[in-house]
C-alpha cells in the first residue's frame, strides 16, 4: 500500500564540512514540485547544489543538479521507492565544505539526509476514491442520500426518469460495504452500472 504524508520533515547532516539539510515533503506533482525546488534556490542562493527525487501521480524524477551523475538525485529517489511513498518530494540543499566525498560518499550523504528526514516523519496510507453508480428505486433516494455521510461518500449526479441513476465518490476502501448495505436496502431492486456508462 502506497504512503504519503501530511507534512514536511528535515534533516541536516555535516559531513567532513559539507553541510546537507534534508527535506520531505507532500506535493501533488512535478510542477508543484519544481515550484518548490526553485523556491529553496530562492532561499539558499549561496548552496553549491539543490538535489531532488520526486514520485508523484505515477511518476518518477530525480535531479542531481551538478553533483556527478548518479550519485545524489538517484539514490534519494530509491529511499522514497524503498518506503513505497507516493505525492512526496524529497530535496536536499548541500553546501560544499572543501573536501571532496569521492562518489560513494556522496551516495552516502543523499541517501543519509532523506533516510533522516524521514526517520521523523509521519506517513500515512493513500487512500483513493473510486466511483459508483447505481440505478434505485424513488423510494430508496432518500435514504440513500441520509446513508453517504457514514460512508464519506458524496453524491455527484441524480437523473431522474423511469428510476434514480445516481453517481457516488467515496473512499475505495468503503465501497463494498456501502454496495452490501444498499442491495440489502433494495432488495433485489438496486441495478449497478459501470461508471462511465450511458444513463438509462
Amino acid at each position: 500500500m502506497p504512503y504519503t504524508l501530511p507534512a514536511a520533515a528535515h534533516s541536516e547532516l555535516v559531513i567532513k564540512k559539507s553541510r546537507f539539510i534534508g527535506c520531505v515533503e507532500p506535493v501533488p506533482d512535478r510542477a508543484a514540485a519544481r515550484v518548490r525546488v526553485a523556491a529553496l534556490r530562492t532561499e539558499h542562493p549561496t548552496a553549491s547544489h539543490v538535489c531532488w527525487a520526486l514520485m508523484a501521480g505515477g511518476h518518477s524524477a530525480a535531479h542531481d543538479d551538478g553533483e556527478p551523475g548518479g550519485t545524489a538525485g538517484r539514490p534519494m529517489l530509491e529511499v522514497l521507492r524503498h518506503q513505497d511513498l507516493e505525492g512526496v518530494l524529497a530535496t536536499v540543499v548541500r553546501y560544499y565544505g572543501g573536501t571532496p566525498l569521492g562518489a560513494g560518499g556522496l551516495v552516502r550523504a543523499y541517501t543519509d539526509s532523506v533516510a533522516q528526514a524521514l526517520l521523523t516523519a509521519r506517513k500515512v496510507p493513500v487512500i483513493r476514491p473510486t466511483t459508483l453508480r447505481c440505478v434505485v428505486p424513488y423510494a430508496l433516494e432518500g435514504w440513500l442520500r441520509r446513508e453517504l455521510a457514514t460512508h464519506d461518500a458524496t453524491l455527484l449526479a441524480a437523473q431522474h426518469g423511469a428510476h434514480v441513476t445516481v453517481t457516488l465518490q467515496l473512499p475505495e476502501p468503503q465501497g463494498p460495504a456501502l454496495r452490501a448495505r444498499l442491495n440489502e436496502a433494495g432488495q433485489g431492486q438496486v441495478v449497478w452500472l459501470e461508471p462511465d456508462a450511458p444513463a438509462g
